[in-house]
């Protein structure tokens, strides 16, 4: 990818040094440290809008289950496990005996 466009911001000086020094400290030029920050943000701000579009996704699908009658409620839930629970515990042999 060519590195044709050029990118001008402000700082403050005491930022500005900062990054500077650090830099310097680890042997690598400012602006590739730059372009790999820019890269790490684009890239996190696609993560996030793609956790948003899976969430509001399976937030309309859980809307659209409660509307059509598919849901259970906390207590059908406690009643059915219970159930479940009991049943893997008969089929366990007894530790303590």
């Amino acid at each position: 990818m060519p590195k044709e466009a050029m990118f001008t911001m402000k700082l403050e000086p005491e930022l500005r040094d900062a990054f500077m020094y650090e830099a310097d400290a680890s042997h690598r030029p400012a602006s590739q440290i730059v372009r790999e920050l820019m890269r790490e943000f684009i890239e996190r701000q696609r993560q996030t809008r793609e956790y948003d579009a899976f969430l509001r996704a399976k937030v309309d699908t859980a809307r659209a289950q409660i509307e059509s009658g598919q849901y259970a409620s906390d207590a059908d839930v406690e009643i059915r496990f219970a159930a479940r629970r009991a049943e893997l515990q008969a089929k366990v042999p007894d530790v303590d005996a």
